[in-house]
């Protein structure tokens, strides 16, 4: 699909009185302290006249969610034809509508609503869809991953302003052209699915960068967006790394400072980058609870 240049740019808004609120406690010295924490909020999904899940999310992009969530969990296929994406903030609902009933609505008609039958549905589907899927070739330069690493670890983020947040970015080699956060990354990179649907962007030429680990979950979504190249400053899990080597996905851990792991993919990388002038990562961007290990 031809990128159109009319899409958005988008980057974090940690200025936004509507992402975080100020909440008083006490400090290990039994000081009186004040912080800024993220706010959640109740977001309900429907697809069409079915409802499909109530989601926490700080909720920025509520359209993008929407449409992201559907398509990454295979129950909008990219070929449905959405006619409206409509968002009522005081209900807190978000409808995504489109031209024909979907597949995903046929078949949880034909379940019992129990034991979670939607999200099995949606798995089992999406472990097939990865397996047909041809990851296009791309080359990740080491030179573009750092100077990456170091703009999204410098950049205003509600991250930096309040912590408890996760954040996914889209990039096209060094730059950032969709950076997301929220409280999970699951809506985070969710979010960057929905841009790229709504905005016909190609996917062929980007990198997604994540904070969070690299997992299974991880792996799919970017697999279903046709993204060849994933990068996390944290690590990884066994059925992650098996899922990225079976369909080919770059798959870039531990990415902080100098140091990084690829674990899938490597053959995408090309080695241009004199590590003499590279800096390691400050303390201040280092997040919470990490370790060398994880």
């Amino acid at each position: 699909m031809p990128e159109k240049t009319t899409a958005p740019i988008i980057v974090p808004d940690p200025d936004d009185p509507r992402l975080t609120e100020r909440v008083v406690g006490v400090d290990q010295t039994g000081a009186r302290t004040e912080i800024k924490v993220p706010v959640e909020r109740p977001l309900t999904l429907y697809l069409n006249a079915q409802e499909i899940v109530t989601m926490m999310t700080i909720n920025d992009y509520p359209e993008y969610l929407a449409l992201g969530y559907l398509l990454n969990q295979n129950m909008l296929k990219y070929d449905d034809v959405v006619t409206e994406v409509e968002y009522d903030d005081d209900l807190e609902v978000v409808v995504v509508r489109t031209a024909h009933h979907t597949n995903f609505e046929a078949k949880l008609k034909k379940r019992t609503q129990t034991s979670g039958c939607a999200q099995g549905t949606a798995f089992g589907d999406l472990l097939e869809a990865v397996e047909k899927v041809a990851l296009p070739k791309a080359e990740l330069r080491t030179s573009w991953l750092y100077r990456m690493t170091h703009t999204i670890n410098t950049m205003p983020s509600l991250y930096l302003e309040a912590g408890a947040i996760h954040g996914c970015v889209l990039c096209k080699e060094a730059t950032p052209v969709c950076y997301t956060e929220d409280v999970g990354r699951h809506n985070a990179v969710d979010k960057i699915a929905g841009w790229i649907y709504r905005h016909n962007v190609d996917p062929a030429d980007k990198i997604l960068y994540t904070t969070g680990r690299l997992t299974s979950e991880m792996v799919i979504k970017t697999v279903r967006m046709g993204i060849p190249i994933l990068v996390s400053r944290s690590g990884f899990t066994a059925w992650g790394v098996d899922l990225a080597r079976q369909v080919g996905l770059t798959l870039v851990g531990r990415a902080r400072g100098k140091r990084f792991i690829a674990l899938s993919g490597e053959e995408r990388i090309v080695y241009d980058q004199n590590l003499d002038y590279v800096e390691e990562e400050s303390m201040r961007h280092k997040r919470k609870g990490e370790t060398d290990n994880d």
